[in-house]
């Protein structure tokens, strides 16, 4: 996979001190206050196959809408993103469920939208009933469900897809202590096929562990693209002397 001169810009209504003349004269003139925000400037890097690419930086810097862009949820302003092979996002668990159908019906529903036939996603039911553990509450509606619940059966939906590309925005974060070991363990298990993986973490152990690569985004540019141990280093000394301290000769 590979990302080339990826930009993302929004474009948003914007006005620091609004007042109510101020929108009358806009609204009489057809105006519209708008700002635009630089989400992701000029990105580039590869990730060959076999990498488990962890992304860090602070909130707002742009990790979760550059694996939203990877993802095709989001489209590039410009720049290019390419990709080869299946996508399985765990982008926000339990995006795409319907709250009225039985968990078991999910299953087949989130099979379907990743591009899976009816008989591929039943081969596969069983074994993801099993990895969500929730008993009986399979054949009851999501309405009955804990949020736990809802990610214990979302997750297992994307890890059983047979993904050649796993993307996790926090979703290791959620779920009890027991959860989180099964879903670490899984994520080794599929990094042991050869696959690529993003995971997007404030848990800098978990990036540690779990990722044999690593970037760091500040403000939507990459600042740092090296081992973890390296970009974890020089984020946490941002964090400790602030931007205005902190200067790209110090890396």
């Amino acid at each position: 996979m590979a990302v080339r001169e990826l930009s993302i810009t929004y474009r948003t209504t914007f006005e620091r001190v609004p007042t109510l003349r101020s929108a009358v004269v806009r609204l009489g003139r057809g105006e519209r206050a708008v700002r635009e925000v630089h989400a992701l400037q000029n990105l580039t890097f590869d990730v060959p196959v076999g990498t488990s690419l962890g992304i860090i930086g602070a909130n707002g810097a742009g990790k979760s809408t550059l694996v939203r862009a990877i993802a095709g949820i989001l489209a590039p302003s410009s720049g290019r993103i390419e990709v080869r092979g299946r996508i399985s996002s765990l982008l926000a668990l339990g995006v795409g469920f319907n709250s009225k159908l039985t968990g078991r019906e999910n299953v087949v529903l989130g099979g379907l939208a990743q591009g899976m036939s009816r008989a591929q996603v039943a081969e596969r039911a069983k074994d993801i009933a099993d990895f969500a553990d929730i008993g009986e509450f399979m054949d009851m509606p999501l309405t009955t469900y804990s949020s736990g619940m809802t990610t214990r059966l979302a997750f297992a939906v994307g890890v059983h897809m047979d993904p050649d590309i796993l993307m996790i925005d926090e979703a290791l974060s959620a779920g009890d202590a027991q959860f989180r070991v099964k879903a670490a363990q899984k994520m080794e298990e599929l990094m042991e096929s050869a696959r690529a993986m993003f995971l997007v973490s404030h848990s800098l152990g978990s990036i540690r562990d779990m990722c044999n690569d690593c970037i760091w985004i500040h403000k939507g540019k990459l600042m740092i693209h090296s081992d973890p141990q390296t970009c974890i280093d020089a984020y946490t000394k941002f964090l400790e002397v602030g931007e205005n301290a902190f200067t790209m000769e110090d890396m």
